[in-house]
């Protein structure tokens, strides 16, 4: 198994935990919030997935799929084009609203797929090329995937914890 395959293979259980956190969801439990500042499951799904969006995209030098394929324009939501929901407030959290279960999994799915052929593109050699020198020691590509499964990972374990507090109701 090579490092890119390790990496699809991350992406993939990402992928299908997202799926199965978005089963038979309705529309209210998707927007749900269980606290007055909570994220609810919709927004969480839709912030992991605009970062993986986005991170991805820079990182290969690729369009937006969130841009590229009209999604912005589909989910209609009252944030700028490029908002990936880093930093938004409690109240933006709460303008996620109007969104289906199901645009929002095709939404996943997309980027899913963008990840992969990226993944594919990859030589072991590339995962070492530097993506962000703004940091000290500089990002390589290699550790923005790990980032980027890593924060996707605890993000979709809180939508997957969210929807269990929803369901104890």
């Amino acid at each position: 198994m090579t490092s890119t395959d390790l990496l699809a293979d991350a992406f993939g259980r990402i992928s299908g935990t997202v799926t199965d956190v978005l089963q038979d969801l309705s529309g209210d439990d998707l927007v749900a919030r269980v606290g007055p500042r909570a994220n609810s499951i919709g927004w969480l799904v839709w912030h992991l997935t605009r970062v993986q969006d986005d991170h991805i995209a820079a990182a290969g030098d690729l369009e937006q799929v969130w841009l590229a394929d009209g999604w912005q324009e589909r989910f209609r939501l009252p944030y700028p084009p490029e908002a990936i929901g880093y930093g938004q407030s409690s109240t933006e959290v709460g303008d996620f609203q109007g969104v289906s279960v199901h645009l929002l999994q095709e939404y996943h799915h997309a980027v899913y797929q963008q990840t992969l052929r990226f993944l594919k593109g990859l030589g072991e050699g590339e995962l070492d090329r530097v993506v962000d020198s703004s940091y000290r020691p500089p990002v390589t590509l290699a550790v923005r995937l790990v980032s980027i499964v890593s924060d996707d990972l605890q993000h979709v374990g809180q939508a997957a914890y969210v929807r269990g507090l929803l369901r104890r109701r």
